[in-house]
């Protein structure tokens, strides 16, 4: 099982597929590096050779943030918006919708589960 930037990626995949299991690397960036180093699209990751590989982590290494730096980057981007106390670092440090979506009916995901607030008394008893 060959192993880049710390993850083991499956062997018996296409390895423009298997590069995408390492977290930063998607599909376009995948493509681009194995472009850059010059090997086919379609060929299995355990049919690789040393140097190919080798090739493919050194282009990782040198143009593109992965794993725990890209994560550790990501935090601090989010720290910087809560310190400065700009719109959007109100909105993460609230746990709400960050970029513009509504929340009266939706953003259950970012919201959580539903907290039941108790009901309201009835406009018939308010009547008597």
């Amino acid at each position: 099982m060959p192993r880049v930037s710390g993850v083991d990626i499956p062997p018996d995949k296409p390895i423009w597929i298997s590069l995408t299991y390492i977290y930063g690397v998607g599909r376009t960036n995948s493509r681009a590096i194995l472009k850059e180093a010059g090997i086919e699209f379609g060929r299995r990751a355990k049919d690789l050779t040393e140097e190919e590989l080798a090739k493919i982590i050194g282009i990782i290494d040198r143009d593109h943030p992965v794993e725990g730096a890209l994560r550790r980057s990501i935090q601090q981007n989010i720290a910087r918006l809560r310190d400065i106390q700009c719109y959007r670092g109100a909105r993460h440090r609230r746990s709400l919708p960050v970029r513009g979506q509504r929340t009266r009916s939706n953003a259950r995901t970012r919201k959580g589960p539903r907290k039941t607030v108790a009901g309201k008394k009835g406009v018939k008893e308010l009547g008597k």
